[in-house]
């Protein structure tokens, strides 16, 4: 995976957190994931097409991820609130779709509607060909992480998806 493609999400989680919840995040080590699970309970997916392919995942603890959509929404919202998958779902389209607007090249990038997956143990399918970044990330909510596994679609590839 292209390095230039990890910076676009650690710009656009901190805008987003700082703008939206007035939380500040700090960001630790990335590494490359070997397992194929989540790293948390709740998991906000989004899926990347154009001339970058691959898939986003937004972790959280249960626990963070309710302090998060409070802040978020404004007021307190249970996991068991049918809302709480939305506004999981809106923060990880707001952290993809800023990060797109600042890929290098301005690549035309379309970002799937965001899923969301909740409970111990679930896991994301991923591209095979294609490795995970986990990115940590911190906050006064707690610990999250963002899961990037992306890559830049050749040209010759991306020719071809354009015609259909």
């Amino acid at each position: 995976m292209d390095p230039a493609f990890i910076t676009p999400f650690i710009v656009s989680i901190q805008n987003v957190f700082s703008t939206m919840m007035q939380l500040p995040v700090t960001i630790g080590e990335p590494a490359i994931r070997t397992q194929p699970g989540t790293t948390y309970d709740v998991s906000g997916i989004i899926g990347m097409s154009g001339d970058v392919t691959g898939v986003i995942v937004l972790s959280f603890p249960k626990a963070t991820a309710t302090r998060v959509v409070a802040l978020l929404a404004g007021s307190e919202m249970t996991p068991d609130n049918p809302d709480f998958p939305d506004a999981v779902g809106e923060l990880t389209s707001m952290i993809s779709g800023g990060a797109k607007g600042l890929f290098a090249g301005k690549k035309k990038v379309t970002i799937s509607c965001p899923s969301v997956v909740m409970g111990p143990g679930h896991t994301v399918s991923r591209p095979r060909d294609v490795p995970c970044v986990v990115i940590p990330c911190s906050t006064d909510c707690g610990d999250l992480v963002l899961e990037i596994a992306i890559r830049e679609v050749a040209a010759q590839d991306a020719a071809p998806a354009r015609a259909a």
